[in-house]
């Protein structure tokens, strides 16, 4: 069986992943004003966060579109693959994952496997990439998903943004109500529950937050009988990106670290300068021997 992988924008997969791993992106338009603009197509994140912080107007999103995913699935199909494993963002911040299932009995020319990964970006991104090895490893799309539910229920993600208003106009933080008088005098640390964001600590300073976050890598390191591998989220913050990244490499030699970049799509929601770390079994180490 011939079987295609297919995510959206927000996992913010490299060019390179990408590419070395034959992964097909649909991406998620951003809209400012009237004007729309494909994730990564029509925009970069570097001109989004730019417009962001200089226009009236700011920005939403939209979700994928069901004609979206037929003209994906339909080329698949014409390309000769039988199947596809179809990874989307958390379905506790978007109705798309849940729409496609229910659309999915109109799709009759190739088999597909949707998967609800109840996160986004690095955490979306690692799902993929284990799917990719695994088909290409030979393991069926029935087998792939069994470990994708293994490897979802290893990761963990904590983040900070620099103003929670973002998250608040969107809609997207579920614990709001207790938050929304301390916008501007609080760093929380937020997480996903469910699949939803919600606010876990009340830390006062984005290094306070940080030590927080730390702390639960560092625990997370200690419990787990399996190799981790974290990435550093930022949006638009690289100086504090690499000041994260340095300070984890020197704490945890041996863990695997990487370096991701919260694009247009996710920036709506959580505002220019969030930062976080998105950690899980390492993909890149699955035990494939383990696998029947």
């Amino acid at each position: 069986m011939k079987t295609a992988i297919v995510t959206d924008s927000a996992s913010y997969l490299s060019t390179a992943d990408i590419q070395k791993y034959n992964i097909h992106v649909v991406p998620i338009t951003v809209i400012f004003g009237k004007q729309t603009y494909l994730e990564n197509v029509e925009i970069t994140s570097k001109q989004f966060y730019e417009r962001m912080r200089t226009t009236p107007e700011l920005p939403t999103t939209t979700q994928i579109t069901l004609g979206q995913m037929q003209t994906m699935y339909d080329q698949l199909a014409a390309e000769g693959y039988d199947a596809v494993i179809s990874i989307h963002l958390s379905s506790g911040i978007t109705s798309f994952i849940t729409n496609l299932e229910s659309y999915l009995p109109n799709v009759t020319n190739i088999r597909v496997y949707p998967f609800d990964s109840k996160i986004t970006a690095a955490g979306e991104a690692y799902m993929v990439l284990l799917a990719a090895k695994l088909i290409a490893a030979g393991y069926t799309p029935e087998q792939v998903l069994d470990q994708l539910v293994n490897i979802r229920d290893t990761t963990q993600v904590y983040f900070v943004v620099d103003n929670l208003s973002h998250l608040v106009r969107t809609g997207r933080l579920s614990n709001a109500s207790g938050l929304v008088g301390n916008l501007l005098r609080i760093k929380p640390v937020l997480t996903f529950e469910d699949g939803k964001i919600v606010a876990i600590e009340k830390e006062r300073t984005m290094r306070r937050a940080y030590a927080a976050i730390k702390a639960k890598l560092a625990a997370a390191i200690e419990a787990a009988d399996y190799p981790l591998r974290v990435t550093i989220e930022n949006g638009n913050n690289p100086k504090l990106q690499a000041e994260w990244t340095a300070d984890l490499t020197a704490s945890f030699p041996d863990l695997t670290i990487d370096e991701g970049e919260i694009g247009p799509v996710v920036g709506v929601h959580v505002g220019e300068g969030v930062m976080g770390l998105i950690w899980a079994k390492d993909w890149e180490k699955w035990p494939l021997d383990k696998i029947n």
